[in-house]
């Protein structure tokens, strides 16, 4: 189970997300800046776009011809100044008003499909670009940042906003010209009892503006528990967490925790969708209220000898609720857009995340004739986030390692021997001095260059839920068959593969769980021989072995390390006696180098840490 983030506190997951805290705490963004920002979001679809737009503006302008051929079927049809009704005018008004009712919910359905088709697009491509942001992220980042929040970003948020993608370009578009186009129309049959119907919409607006600064707080503190509720089951449901609240009995405690961060879960989700309820109720009893309001005033208006025909009351109450719905669905919108505007900021604020390790504007490849040499030049490192008073990890570390030499870093747990495997690669970046590979500073050389010609063999070896060779060709996608073969021989794991039932379709398990320690660190060793890479780094590969895979595994080891440069951080010293050179690294400083035999001669540091393990074992 993972502990990167901070300690748990009570039912919470406290910590976790190092760079939403700003953002979940501040007020919800400006709403045209997000706007700006969501308009490019649909600059690729622009031709689909400009097709949605059409229908809508058509759909929109056909929506409002039945009302005005309504008051000309009353006036003119049912009830004509001649007395009678006049069938065959009525006759060609009804078939107008019906075809233009089918053609408007053709419209409606092609526009369905458009506006389903780009937002969706939209949002898939959003998703996108987060996961390969985050991809691009330096290793720092993920280390002070919980997994669960990371994926509630790309899950939870995204999805969140799903609504606004797929319906706010139709819906304003569309809601917009007819609240136009029915004003305008009101306005013809009468201005006076238009007057009369919109005079309270300036209240409603300031009110609608109130509910979605209230939506967009609960929907912030919503996102939050979201995010701390897929930690929680990640960190729980994985299956290192499950052996964890196993072995101690804790599944209870578990489970308080989820029901905990769930029954805040509960209480948000019904406050945000209880918020604003009044206000739509009072909004929908004005809309109800209004027609019978027209009445009476048209009735004062005929008394006073305004000419106000049935027709026209008829016509008017219908053209009126064609304003009022579609204003109300705009203020939906605009409350939808205030309450995603936590949402938007926070996936935004990822995408606005500056990776810490980029390459430079004239990054070029490694030269491979140097391939090999690794040095260190007075190289300090202190974490980004720790304290500038407290000591750094490596303090002033300067060492030269030649092409093809086998170079073991020794010490005591927490003396910096990791940190030296991290900055070769470029995995955190040297606060000071010089990372050197192949002659060039590593802030010089492309990371794709640099990474591609170093294989990495950690302790804690990380297989996919696959099959073994879909696990091995990931080193290497283009590998045939018989050079997945060739890697696995030379890393003593072959016979074993073809001992499983299904031999390399074997499924490994979550993380490789239905294997043995010693079949997963070869795995991991015949992945990095199919990728062949210049130089080899070992981080504590064999440590949690026993005795028996250690000796397999060092095996494997030892023909990976052929004819290229490996660098081994070792914890016990007995794996790396035969290595060329020996650093000893102490409180983040080299104390010691040569070779076992040359160190255990002096007596130092080394020799009392050797000393000290053959005790031991």
């Amino acid at each position: 189970m993972s502990t990167v983030g901070g300690p748990r506190r009570g039912g919470r997951v406290s910590g976790g997300d190092y760079s939403a805290q700003k953002a979940e705490n501040a007020a919800a963004p400006k709403i045209p800046h997000l706007l700006g920002r969501i308009a490019q979001l649909f600059e690729p679809h622009k031709p689909a776009l400009t097709l949605t737009i059409t229908l809508v503006l058509i759909g929109a302008a056909i929506s409002v011809l039945p009302p005005l051929l309504t008051k000309q079927a009353f006036d003119e049809g049912l009830f004509p100044t001649a007395g009678t009704p006049n069938i065959p005018v009525l006759t060609q008004l009804v078939s107008i008003m019906i075809v233009l009712w089918v053609a408007s919910a053709a419209l409606g359905v092609w526009q369905t499909y458009l506006t389903a088709t780009v937002g969706n697009k939209v949002m898939g491509a959003l998703r996108v670009r987060l996961f390969d942001q985050l991809q691009r992220m330096e290793l720092a980042f993920f280390t002070r940042t919980k997994t669960g929040v990371i994926q509630s970003r790309l899950q939870n948020d995204v999805g969140g906003v799903a609504g606004v993608l797929n319906n706010t370009v139709s819906s304003v578009i569309g809601n917009t010209v007819t609240v136009i186009a029915a004003f305008i129309s009101m306005l013809v049959l009468s201005w006076q009892l238009t007057v009369v119907a919109i005079i309270v919409l300036p209240g409603i607006v300031i009110a609608q503006r109130r509910v979605g600064q209230i939506r967009a707080r609960i929907a912030t503190k919503t996102q939050e528990s979201l995010s701390n509720m897929t930690a929680i089951t990640q960190e729980s449901l994985s299956v290192s967490g499950i052996l964890l609240s196993k072995s101690f009995n804790q599944q209870d405690i578990e489970t308080q925790r989820y029901s905990d961060e769930n029954e805040q879960q509960v209480d948000l989700q019904v406050r945000q969708q209880m918020s604003g309820q009044w206000f739509f109720a009072i909004v929908n009893i004005f809309l109800s209220v209004i027609p019978a309001i027209v009445y009476m005033v048209a009735a004062y208006l005929i008394t006073g000898g305004v000419d106000v025909t049935a027709g026209t009351i008829v016509a008017f109450t219908t053209v009126q609720a064609r304003l009022m719905f579609p204003l109300l669905g705009l203020m939906r919108v605009a409350l939808d857009l205030q309450t995603s505007s936590a949402l938007f900021a926070r996936i935004f604020e990822y995408l606005d995340l500056k990776p810490a390790i980029t390459d430079t504007a004239d990054a070029h490849e490694v030269n491979t004739d140097k391939l090999g040499a690794v040095a260190f030049d007075n190289v300090t490192f202190r974490y980004p986030d720790a304290d500038a008073s407290t000591r750094p990890t490596l303090d002033s570390v300067s060492f030269s390692i030649e092409a093809g030499q086998y170079a073991a870093f020794v010490g005591p747990s927490g003396a910096g021997k990791t940190t030296v495997s991290y900055l070769i690669p470029r995995l955190h970046e040297a606060s000071d001095g010089r990372v050197l590979f192949a002659g060039d500073d590593v802030k010089d050389l492309t990371q794709d260059s640099l990474i591609r010609n170093i294989g990495i063999v950690s302790q804690e070896t990380y297989l996919f839920h696959a099959s073994i060779a879909e696990n091995l060709s990931y080193a290497r996608p283009d590998a045939t068959t018989e050079q997945i073969e060739a890697a696995a021989r030379a890393a003593n794991i072959h016979e074993t593969i073809m001992s499983f039932p299904d031999g390399y379709a074997t499924t490994v398990g979550e993380r490789g769980y239905r294997l043995s320690g010693g079949e997963k660190q070869r795995i991991a060793i015949a992945r990095v021989l199919l990728k062949d890479p210049g130089v080899l780094i070992l981080d504590e590969a064999t440590s949690a072995l026993d005795s028996i895979s250690e000796r397999i595994v060092q095996a494997a080891l030892d023909t990976a390390s052929r004819g290229r440069t490996t660098i081994a951080v070792a914890h016990r010293l007995s794996t790396v006696r035969s290595a060329d050179v020996i650093f000893v690294v102490v409180a983040g400083a080299i104390v010691e180098r040569g070779t076992h035999a040359e160190l255990i001669t002096r007596g130092g540091e080394y020799s009392r840490l050797y000393a000290e393990q053959n005790r031991t074992d």
